[in-house]
């Protein structure tokens, strides 16, 4: 109940004029002469522990956020930078004013209430042209990016990410398949680090770390402006543990792939660090079951012969006996760490026609891979022939091979050209 319409008509006493709890209830006011100390013993009293508060809150950085820990209070300062914010500088987003034609009037969606209200929610990017998404200054770590934008462009566009003021980018992919749209193709995304949304919302949770500051890139690799570009980038600036290692993301594609070859998922990785995902965009270019090829780790000095070796594709993406469910039909699926929520039939009938299009996913989050001087990662395309024999196949496979490691990275091999790029 509030008594706060009644006090005041017996503030000397000190008994609850309401006679809710006797003496000193929690209803009590203090005499009047009292009041003044009463609030400077208070306004003492809440300083002293907002000062506290802050030292605890000094103790820890703001990273690695999961439910065992969301409720710790950090000394994080959160910025987030979009087309209303470029720069991501505090009290200065929706600063935007609408644009004039060439009489003076204001002009676009806003016209008519002006500035801070949506005046700029998204950008164009130019043909043949490389914009800057984010420069950071500082040490923090991205921890959510949300993007949207014409699918036709989901191959078009490269996404890229620098640490550190260094000259090569640690992340270089297209940036449908950096969010497992590799095929241009809406399908939703329910993991825990990449949720894809309906129609077409693309979410980034990996933790991205830097010390000195980062820059991310978008390159529209196309002959036509990419217009209704829309993003959100948001960091926490804060200090970075010793051990944190720096987020690198690789694309490859074999198309198709070379016969009785292996589809290199990443090689030439040289330091410490440890392997954490894996994308796959994959097309049968034959009839028949195409999932029995192994997937291998070659760990610090391997090369022959991998120290870890999967048993097939399908059981890799943490699914078995070639994903039918019900008989004769694939079952897409979308957990936390593995899935596969994409299958493009093109209107052909039953699982093992050619021209089917699979997207896949493994994030080794729970059991990343491990290792102190290299790694290389690969995958077979593998078939049957009759007389239960197996077959090399020439599928269309694209990749993304996600990782964790020190700085410097060894050089990424050359992206290849728009041609290369583009799924037809």
């Amino acid at each position: 109940m509030d008594h706060a319409a009644d006090i005041g008509a017996d503030q000397t006493t000190e008994r609850c004029v309401h006679r809710c709890a006797g003496i000193r209830c929690s209803c009590w006011i203090a005499p009047a002469a009292a009041l003044p100390l009463v609030r400077s013993i208070s306004q003492v009293s809440l300083l002293s522990t907002n000062r506290r508060i802050r030292n605890l809150a000094q103790g820890f950085d703001g990273l690695g956020l999961g439910l065992h820990n969301i409720s710790r209070l950090s000394r994080a300062k959160v910025r987030s930078i979009c087309a209303e914010n470029p720069d991501g500088s505090k009290g200065r987003g929706a600063m935007a004013v609408p644009l004039m034609d060439d009489q003076g009037r204001p002009i676009g969606a806003a016209r008519e209430l002006g500035q801070g209200w949506k005046v700029r929610p998204c950008i164009t990017l130019e043909p043949h042209t490389t914009t800057d998404l984010a420069i950071i200054d500082g040490s923090g770590a991205i921890q959510h990016i949300w993007i949207t934008v014409d699918p036709n462009y989901w191959r078009r566009l490269v996404l890229r990410m620098y640490w550190d003021a260094e000259e090569t980018p640690s992340i270089e992919v297209p940036l449908g398949d950096f969010f497992c749209m590799g095929w241009c193709e809406r399908a939703n995304v329910n993991s825990l680090p990449i949720a894809v949304n309906p129609a077409g919302g693309f979410n980034s949770y990996w933790e991205m770390p830097f010390r000195k500051g980062a820059r991310i890139t978008v390159e529209n690799t196309w002959d036509e402006p990419c217009r209704g570009f829309f993003y959100q980038i948001t960091y926490a600036l804060t200090d970075v543990p010793e051990d944190a290692a720096y987020l690198h993301a690789q694309w490859r594609r074999s198309n198709p792939l070379p016969e009785r070859t292996d589809h290199i998922l990443v090689d030439g990785v040289r330091g410490c660090g440890h392997y954490v995902g894996t994308y796959m965009a994959w097309q049968t270019n034959s009839c028949g079951w195409w999932g029995e090829g192994e997937v291998k780790f070659y760990l610090d000095g391997d090369t022959d012969f991998p120290t870890i070796c999967g048993t097939g594709t399908e059981d890799y993406f943490g699914g078995a006996w070639d994903w039918e469910q019900p008989a004769g039909q694939y079952c897409i699926y979308s957990t936390p760490f593995l899935g596969m929520p994409q299958v493009i039939t093109a209107g052909a009938q039953g699982m093992y026609r050619s021209q089917q299009r699979h997207g896949m996913y493994r994030w080794h989050i729970m059991d990343p891979i491990r290792f102190e001087e290299d790694l290389k990662v690969t995958v077979q395309a593998l078939g049957w022939r009759s007389g239960g024999r197996y077959l090399p196949l020439r599928d269309d496979i694209a990749s993304v091979a996600l990782w964790y490691q020190a700085e410097p990275h060894a050089p990424f091999p050359a992206l290849p050209d728009r041609n290369a790029l583009e799924v037809i």
